[in-house]
């Protein structure tokens, strides 16, 4: 009966945790998805959503939605300007894609993979931006840029493996109601903050 007892804790303990790695990254996904409602909040929201979850995988702590708004103000803050430059950056790169999808000619195409290219790279950067505002709070915004640049671009492996991460939180995550919405930004996140953190952090 003890050693049945046992297992059963185990077996409760286990499924609490699976249950919790789903829920916290959901969770700060819905408010980062609240915050992002803004248009140009995106990018310290994407920050704030870093934050939590960094907070959440070292300290354990479970405000994965209340974390994500307690934390944007100090980052909206240090990078509302870079925020607005990234959303006219999005908005420049959707408008020429929709004109250029209605074009047939080679030329066209080769453009249209552009713009995607460069939405590619927009992406990974921002998001190892955000992973390095989430671990370094109190830091710079400069230093916060060129340590992303770093990290998406130092290395084709971390770069590849940041944008396989966004591309199949989102395509994985479809049969989900809302499901890339809250997975989407929160699963490149986490794994830009494991590939970020210290050497001796990621062996805890």
């Amino acid at each position: 009966m003890t050693m049945t007892a046992s297992f059963g804790a185990r077996g409760r303990g286990r499924l609490l945790g699976l249950l919790d790695r789903i829920a916290q990254p959901a969770a700060a996904g819905a408010a980062f998805t609240v915050l992002a409602l803004g248009v140009v909040t995106w990018l310290p929201a994407l920050a704030a959503l870093a934050h939590t979850l960094q907070r959440w995988r070292t300290d354990g702590d479970s405000r994965g939605f209340t974390g994500v708004f307690t934390a944007f103000p100090r980052y909206w803050q240090a990078l509302w300007r870079h925020g607005l430059l990234a959303s006219a950056a999005v908005g420049v790169l959707a408008a020429n894609s929709l004109f250029l999808s209605g074009r047939s000619s080679p030329y066209a195409f080769v453009l249209l993979a552009a713009q995607a290219g460069l939405a590619a790279a927009l992406g990974v950067h921002c998001t190892a931006l955000a992973a390095h505002a989430g671990l370094d709070p109190s830091g710079a915004a400069a230093d916060w840029h060129r340590r992303g640049l770093a990290l998406a671009f130092g290395s084709p492996a971390r770069g590849t493996a940041l944008l396989g991460a966004a591309v199949s939180a989102l395509v994985l995550t479809l049969p989900v109601p809302l499901g890339p919405l809250l997975f989407g930004p929160s699963v490149p996140v986490l794994l830009a903050l494991h590939l970020a953190a210290p050497r001796s952090e990621r062996t805890t």
